[in-house]
């Protein structure tokens, strides 16, 4: 492997660290504030910093020009799936939070799968799925109902974020579409979010560590994300990203000394096989 592609390898694993910690100093912090307000709080910060990251202000004397109707999709997807996932952060297990999340996207690219053999992988899903959930244990407090119901629509909420995010690109306003897309999930959050709890959302002595969570969420992985992407190809970057669901687990273990069983752990590898065979096939190059 070329030292280049050894670096951009390195630097997409510290990349997903960095989220899954995010997502970890998150949850620490929901022992004082609720998940609204933390994703708030995450999100009007993080809007600071990726204007400052991609210079968004250069955007304004365009702003008229845009296509609103993607880009509020586009931003309403993103809202609703921090949102939805921070409240399955809240009730489940880091590892099958994300576990279950990482369905969307993958579900999403299962739609558009062309050759019968490549079901397997939609067979690992629905397996990875089934097998997350302790049906003999369903009340337990390690897994809630309503936490997967979350995570499973953060999921699908992922899946719209891509779907449109495709034709946000379409535009050609590069990463000002992303700093567009947290300042307006930003703006509708903080008023449903000062009704339902001012006095947290005000209070600065949580700000410095949702500065934190939004470095660590937002400004580390976007800025390595887009070092690696010069040297990996799209099937490199797929299947590592693919590994996001065990380093959540991983970093939920060491972190918050979370554990999850062994059925679930196997659940975790088949979401991840199924991410891996979707991606590779979806690359590869038909045979005519």
């Amino acid at each position: 492997m070329p030292n280049s592609q050894l670096l951009a390898v390195i630097l997409m694993i510290i990349s997903m660290s960095s989220y899954q910690i995010s997502a970890s100093y998150a949850k620490q912090l929901f022992y004082f504030l609720d998940p609204l307000s933390v994703t708030i709080l995450r999100l009007c910060f993080a809007t600071i910093i990726v204007c400052i990251m991609f210079r968004s202000w250069r955007i304004l004397s365009r702003l008229s020009f845009l296509k609103w109707r993607d880009l509020l999709c586009y931003s309403a997807a993103l809202c609703c799936m921090n949102v939805l996932f921070y409240i399955s952060l809240g009730k489940l297990p880091q590892g099958i939070a994300v576990g279950l999340e990482f369905i969307g996207p993958l579900g999403l690219a299962l739609l558009f799968i062309q050759n019968r053999r490549d079901y397997i992988w939609v067979f690992f899903a629905i397996l990875g799925i089934g097998l997350m959930v302790p049906w003999n244990n369903l009340d337990s407090e390690e897994f809630s109902i309503f936490g997967a119901a979350c995570a499973l629509g953060a999921g699908l909420c992922w899946a719209f974020y891509i779907h449109f995010g495709q034709k946000v690109v379409m535009q050609n306003i590069g990463m000002h579409a992303l700093t567009i897309a947290i300042g307006l999930s930003a703006i509708t959050l903080l008023p449903i979010g000062l009704y339902n709890d001012a006095p947290a959302l005000l209070d600065t002595s949580y700000w410095k560590q949702a500065l934190i969570i939004a470095i660590l969420a937002t400004a580390i992985p976007y800025a390595l994300d887009l070092r690696a992407l010069k040297y990996l190809s799209k099937t490199s970057y797929g299947t590592l990203s693919s590994l996001a669901p065990a380093l959540a687990a991983l970093t939920g273990f060491i972190m918050l000394g979370e554990t999850i069983g062994f059925w679930q752990w196997i659940a975790l590898i088949c979401i991840m096989v199924a991410s891996i065979g979707v991606t590779s096939r979806s690359i590869r190059p038909s045979t005519t």
